[in-house]
């Protein structure tokens, strides 16, 4: 194993864990996923039934995008037929069965600029998220302050309700290529409406980063609507921080 691999399988074990812990709220026993890219060709995810709170080597699987990407085009499957394309996925045949939302991983992973990505269903961003499309809505596209802008984009992609699995791999790429469209650039953080919550990035710093800050913000907009309601930044007012050389200059130093 190259010094490479053996460096993104300890980050990406530190990150499972870092997320699953029980008094951040994230994860709780088998919720939320993990994965980096290895190379061109495969990546790691976490294998389906484990824990992000104390994930173990032998449970990430080394899967091929070639053989989970077709899914992103193919028409209904069955669950038989789900779980098969799974398992041949698998670059190891004897290791564990991937997580079924592999497939969104392999196509998030596949993004310019995208090496890690982390999904987990955090208590106060789901208070949102199963809220409505209103207050969804106004999570994903408004922004409260400058630092939540630094951590997680200046907007969100927001993806309706779906069936877990290849189905919603589907339509979260249908929703981030719209998103990449009118942004010119990948998001960094996606909402599952009555789901959960995707954070991608080029480091396992900058994912934990975004997970850590959006629940923080889900808290301050969940807080805020027992008063007058949150109150947005102006559009104005996003561009300027989201386009500040210093802004800039700190994410790198905070490696976001």
């Amino acid at each position: 194993m190259s010094d490479s691999i053996r460096e993104k399988i300890t980050a990406v074990l530190k990150l499972s864990h870092d997320l699953g812990r029980e008094e951040r709220g994230l994860a709780m026993l088998g919720e939320g996923n993990t994965s980096c890219r290895l190379d061109a060709e495969t990546f790691l995810v976490k294998a389906s039934g484990t824990s992000l709170a104390n994930l173990e080597e032998n449970q990430l699987v080394r899967c091929r995008f070639e053989a989970l990407l077709p899914l992103l085009a193919a028409a209904a499957m069955t669950d038989e037929e789900v779980a098969q394309a799974l398992l041949a996925s698998r670059v190891d045949p004897t290791a564990p069965k991937p997580s079924v939302e592999a497939v969104f991983h392999a196509y998030l992973l596949s993004l310019p600029g995208i090496e890690v990505v982390g999904h987990t269903h955090p208590i106060a961003v789901n208070q949102i998220l199963c809220a409505g499309d209103g207050p969804s809505r106004r999570f994903a596209e408004e922004r409260r302050f400058p630092d939540e802008i630094v951590c997680c984009g200046a907007k969100s992609v927001l993806v309706p309700y779906v069936d877990p699995g290849t189905v919603l791999a589907q339509r979260i790429r249908e929703e981030t290529e719209r998103f990449v469209q009118a942004e010119n650039r990948p998001p960094r953080v996606i909402l599952l409406q009555n789901h959960g919550f995707i954070a991608c990035g080029a480091t396992t710093g900058s994912v934990l980063a975004a997970t850590l800050m959006a629940e923080k913000t889900a808290r301050i907009f969940v807080g805020a609507a027992m008063m007058n309601g949150p109150t947005a930044l102006t559009p104005q007012n996003v561009a300027r921080i989201d386009t500040r050389p210093d802004e800039h200059y700190r994410q790198r130093m905070l490696k976001l």
